[in-house]
């Protein structure tokens, strides 16, 4: 069903899935803002839906085999998802592999300090980012404090009725001759995206007042005390709830799409596929906007751990057997692609675009220019896929990021290649990508969790 637009191929039964479909997600990203959030609500879900902790399997020395379901947890921000099926080393596994961390502004370990009377909170943006689009946008606070004690305290201020925002000031027009002739890229720097976060003195206090008071505010509501920072993870990341977007409510509106959009369609396909013949893996992963490294990000041994921690409780040990079972796997690295945008037509080549509301988009190749980075798919595999699409009706089509000198950009999708397997990147159309608030149509939505559904059913 390549090149239909699949609002034209709804029934009144589709559109009510549809819409019921979205409504759910818009509560997911709307809830889910970082990676820690986001695994903890994958999990809950995952617990309702008859999937064990792996940790307690092991534990307790519990066998697994078909039919059983089992997740394990990365250090709070990553999680990976089995559905057992069976022979599951040379049938290998069907992978849907995405990430669920975004780009956004960290605070720093030595954040707060005071200048003529205002206090800040100093930042370093995580991603790739315009700067400047994050000045003067609401922002909120998330993340976790941990003192030297253990005590984990969860922060979450600016996305309730009645809390506070946060925002970085910007130059008025009318004193901004010399900074409108800067390149976009410097017209914000760095280290000026620095947080306002309090502008009252503390009564009595003759040196940087309002800095005592934003801490003694942090000390009476949470218990923080200012060298906590430097054992917090805090990120600012815009307020509010994501949106349905257009008079038609067509589209959905948020912060986050890349790669929330992806990960909530596959995690849910996962848990509608009940009775899995190969069995299902469902990845989700942290640190893809920067490279993939570290503990929690797709390069990792995690993965490929969990993956031999699952074998062990089924009586197969070989290490043989291990690389075996993940060569023979295929797996979808469902990340976002870029949406044709009209206002911006001469950044890419139509005809090799993703569009909206013409569903799941697949990228045979990513990477930059001469492919550089890239996992460069299969025509075979790329064969398969097409069956499985027809076969459930999922409306499907194919695209590059941008013209082949324009840019470019990366997934996880080569490093799961680096096992052997068959990997492909699919995933959604957005519009205005890694800005403060990227769009996506409803009908790309509903079709990927179609298509991502196919594919661990047959693949």
């Amino acid at each position: 069903m390549i090149h239909d637009n699949a609002w034209n191929t709804y029934g009144s039964e589709d559109l009510d899935a549809l819409e019921r479909f979205s409504a759910d997600y818009i509560d997911f990203i709307s809830e889910g803002k970082t990676e820690r959030e986001c695994a903890e609500l994958l999990v809950e879900m995952a617990k309702k839906n008859g999937y064990k902790d792996l940790a307690d399997v092991i534990e307790k020395g519990e066998k697994l085999s078909k039919g059983d379901k089992v997740y394990a947890v990365n250090m709070g921000k990553a999680v990976v998802m089995f559905n057992i099926g069976e022979d599951i080393v040379n049938r290998g596994m069907n992978i849907i592999g995405s990430h669920i961390d975004s780009p956004r502004l960290d605070i720093k370990q030595k954040p707060l300090y005071e200048s003529d009377e205002y206090a800040y909170l100093d930042t370093h943006y995580y991603g790739g980012i315009k700067k400047y689009l994050y000045v003067v946008t609401p922002l909120a606070l998330h993340g976790v404090v941990v003192r030297p004690d253990g005590k984990k305290i969860t922060i979450n201020i600016g996305e309730k009725d009645g809390d506070p925002v946060f925002f970085i000031s910007d130059l008025l027009i009318h004193l901004s001759n010399d900074l409108m002739e800067k390149p976009a890229a410097k017209v914000v720097e760095g280290e000026k995206l620095d947080i306002m976060i309090g502008s009252k003195p503390l009564k009595g206090e003759e040196k940087d007042a309002v800095k005592a008071a934003v801490l003694k505010l942090l000390k009476d509501q949470y218990g923080i005390e200012e060298d906590d920072f430097l054992s917090a993870e805090i990120e600012a990341v815009p307020a509010g709830r994501a949106r349905e977007a257009g008079i038609d409510r067509s589209m959905i509106l948020g912060y986050g799409h890349d790669d929330r959009c992806c990960a909530y369609p596959s995690f849910m396909a996962m848990m509608d596929v009940k009775d899995a013949k190969t069995t299902t893996c469902g990845i989700f992963v942290d640190k893809e906007e920067i490279g993939s490294l570290g503990a929690t990000g797709m390069r990792s041994y995690f993965f490929e751990n969990m993956v031999r921690e699952v074998l062990d409780r089924m009586g197969i040990s070989k290490e043989t057997e291990l690389k075996r079972c993940l060569r023979n796997s295929r797996m979808l690295s469902a990340d976002v692609n870029s949406a044709y945008d009209p206002l911006y037509a001469d950044k890419f080549e139509k005809k090799n675009a993703s569009v909206f509301g013409h569903g799941l988009t697949f990228c045979k190749f990513t990477g930059a220019r001469g492919k550089s980075g890239s996992n460069d798919a299969n025509a075979e595999f790329m064969a398969s896929l097409r069956y499985m699409m027809d076969k459930h009706g999922v409306t499907y089509q194919t695209a590059e990021l941008g013209k082949v000198d324009a840019g470019g950009g990366g997934t996880i999708a080569y490093i799961l290649a680096l096992y052997g397997m068959e990997v492909i990147d699919c995933g959604i159309p957005v519009l205005s990508m890694h800005a403060p608030w990227e769009a996506i149509s409803k009908a790309d939505l509903y079709e990927s969790y179609k298509g991502y559904k196919a594919f661990l059913t047959e693949g």
